[in-house]
């Protein structure tokens, strides 16, 4: 199968983006980042770590059309590829603006957006609500 696209790496360093947000949200309360399983396996490894339900909006989702396209292509979840340049964090919600804002403003966030919340409810367990918004 020929395909052709412009899909670049996401591999970048994450350090001064931490330390952008640590100095912004200073009551951060975790961070990853989503190299191994990508985000789908960060979200999973830290709601069972600290025993909390996080539920995310498929429609906040930072990914690229042509990688979604292609994952379409090739039956790949893009949730569960390796993102070596994509950082996982929770903020408390009242510093969540001032995080993202940060994240922003630095090289390697541009992109960065809220995409769910953490909270109380059935411990380990994450959850999508779908474009149709279904769970």
């Amino acid at each position: 199968m020929a395909l052709s696209t412009d899909i670049a790496s996401d591999c970048q360093s994450l350090n001064t983006l931490i330390d952008a947000v640590l100095q912004a949200a200073p009551n951060t309360r975790a961070a990853r980042d989503a190299t191994r399983g990508g985000v789908a396996s960060a979200l999973n490894e830290m709601a069972e770590a600290a025993g909390v339900q996080i539920t995310i909006d498929e429609t906040a989702l930072p990914i690229r059309a042509e990688v979604k396209g292609m994952c379409e292509v090739l039956g790949l979840d893009p949730l569960y590829l390796a993102n070596e340049g994509t950082l996982v964090i929770f903020v408390p919600p009242d510093e969540a603006d001032a995080a993202l804002a940060a994240m922003q403003a630095h090289e390697a966030g541009r992109g960065a957006t809220i995409i769910g919340q953490a909270r109380t409810g059935h411990a380990g367990r994450v959850t999508m609500t779908t474009l149709f918004g279904g769970q």
